[in-house]
């Protein structure tokens, strides 16, 4: 049995206290399919995310078979199944994988077998074997409905929560979903429940509850909807509604509502099995299975994979594009003074070459720098915030955020490696840059790469959309070059307060501390920027990248489901 008692669900406005949810009453045997609609507004989603434990409630109760879970807490991750309206599934997975994915990040198995047969098993259930090799991004709506609530039965939850999940399909497809989630709830250990603002096939369910203004105005049977508001068909209940006060009709429903919760039927079980919540796997599990799907997504994923390779390939040859000879060697100068007009001249071209070796070597390494934090820009901009919904949904169903940030750092890692090794090599084996080693080199290329990525994946992780993510990436990334310093010389005052943030500086400078001594001498004469020690440079990076990580911790963990 699932009943609320007088839950009310209050936000803050301005100085202002909006009521969303009123004085919630409801009772619901297991074996209940039950519908909850309502015009626009009215709290139907609002009601649906506080069972589901998203949203918390201000004021009430909510039991589930005698236990207060306002009190002794939320229903395991397990017995709880969420539908959201949007789709949960990656478009670059199959039906199948899709299954497979949810099964390892929500359930234990014993042994390969009983994996795939939970996966036949809940294929044939909801009628989607027959596509089960079919990718989620040709699928009709109604097939990604079917899906979504497929992933959900993974766990064999006894609480079915589904959230406007047949709005937008055709009469026939609304149907077959609900004769679905129909065929779902006839089992005794399950309550299903569905938001739909569609008053049609109302037949299916075995109770309705209308909202009005965050206010239960009925909850009964669906044959006695018309009577009790007086009206012809289903469809006049809206407009019916507004011709009185929300608090006039709740009023009259509190009268009545013992009557109506009397002639509740509860449903003939007809899948008598017992349901056994389904233990949720551990972290390790949970990340080689986030780990490999994220890898899986990229290399299906035509558009991705060529803009991958194209940076990866393209950076490095537009930086040795303006050296494509190599670094030449610098002229030594006399250690006396020139005694002729023709060793005046010599040692004057000779001091104009190195001069103008130094800006070479100083600007090849400073374009290696702000190409490497693009990409690191571009590997994670969007990296969670484009799948946040969806994160979101696994979230609830168990995910923990630790482990779902841990597998994103694992596959950005590789690709930072990658990227930051080929730009290092291939432009060393052209342009013979004049490093003391090569990996001192390497190592601050990394970081930058790796500190630009992480903070960009901080940023992705608290930004409110995908296309927010991206575009204060870009900022960050074009203040790099400027404010560095390396290329124009900033105030210095101005330079002591942006440096500490630029990445881009930190790397340059450690490289070029990392020079051989003679080439260093003159990046000092065509510059005027300080340049740090090479260790100061390495401990700032690691910091950005620290600092970076720990604001994708902050925003993994922080809820944001869009309403």
């Amino acid at each position: 049995m699932l009943e609320l008692q007088n839950i009310n669900f209050t936000i803050q406005k301005g100085s202002e206290d909006v009521h969303l949810l009123e004085q919630i009453n409801l009772k619901m045997p297991t074996g209940h399919f039950m519908a909850i609609v309502g015009p626009s507004g009215c709290g139907k989603s609002t009601l649906l995310k506080l069972i589901a434990g998203i949203n918390q409630e201000s004021e009430g109760d909510i039991f589930w078979n005698g236990r207060n879970l306002s009190e002794e807490g939320d229903l395991e991750h397990s017995e709880i199944g969420y539908v959201p309206q949007f789709s949960i599934a990656y478009d670059e997975l199959s039906v199948e994988e899709s299954i497979e994915s949810s099964i390892r990040l929500r359930a234990k198995t014993r042994g390969r077998n009983n994996f795939h047969d939970l996966v036949d098993r809940i294929l044939e259930s909801t009628g989607l074997d027959a596509i089960r090799d079919r990718p989620v991004r040709v699928l009709s709506g109604g097939q990604k409905r079917r899906l979504s609530l497929a992933m959900e039965l993974v766990t064999d939850p006894v609480l079915l929560l589904c959230d406007e999940v047949t709005s937008g399909l055709d009469p026939k497809s609304e149907q077959e979903i609900v004769k679905l989630m129909h065929d779902l709830s006839r089992n005794e250990h399950r309550i299903v429940v569905n938001v739909t603002h569609s008053l049609a096939n109302l037949d299916l369910y075995d109770s309705v509850l209308v909202l009005h203004e965050g206010k239960v105005v009925y909850h009964g049977q669906p044959r006695a909807l018309e009577h009790y508001f007086s009206v012809e068909e289903a469809e006049d209940v809206y407009p019916q509604l507004v011709k009185r006060p929300s608090g006039d009709w709740a009023k009259s429903w509190m009268k009545h509502r013992e009557d109506f919760y009397a002639a509740f039927a509860k449903p003939q079980a007809m899948d008598p099995e017992s349901s056994v919540s389904a233990e949720t796997p551990g972290p390790i599990s949970q990340f080689f299975a986030l780990f490999f799907r994220r890898w899986k997504i990229l290399l299906r994923d035509p558009g991705q994979l060529f803009l991958q390779l194209a940076i990866l390939i393209g950076f490095p040859v537009l930086v040795i594009l303006f050296d494509l000879d190599g670094v030449e060697q610098v002229k030594r100068l006399s250690e006396t003074l020139p005694s002729t007009l023709q060793q005046m001249e010599q040692e004057k071209e000779a001091m104009t070459h190195n001069l103008n070796l130094g800006g070479l070597v100083s600007g090849l390494v400073m374009f290696q720098i702000v190409l490497l934090t693009l990409m690191g820009s571009n590997n994670s901009a969007r990296e969670i915030a484009g799948e946040r919904l969806i994160f979101e949904k696994e979230k609830l169903g168990g995910v923990r955020p630790s482990v779902y940030l841990m597998s994103k750092i694992a596959f950005l890692s590789i690709l930072v490696f990658i990227q930051s090794f080929w730009m290092a090599a291939f432009v060393q084996a052209v342009c013979k840059l004049p490093m003391e080693t090569f990996a001192q080199h390497l190592t601050l290329l990394l970081l930058v790469n790796g500190a630009m990525t992480a903070i960009c994946l901080g940023i992705s992780a608290l930004a409110g959309t995908a296309d927010q993510a991206s575009l204060l990436s870009i900022y960050l990334v074009g203040f790099q070059l400027p404010l560095s310093g390396a290329v124009l010389a900033l105030p210095g005052w101005a330079g002591w307060i942006t440096r500490p943030f630029i990445s881009a500086y930190w790397s340059w400078a450690g490289s070029m501390d990392s020079l051989q001594r003679d080439y260093l001498r003159y990046v000092d004469e065509v510059t005027d920027t300080w340049l740090a020690p090479f260790v100061a440079c390495l401990a700032v990076l690691m910091a950005h990248m620290l600092i970076g990580l720990f604001l994708a911790y902050i925003g993994v963990k922080k809820p944001r489901w869009r309403e």
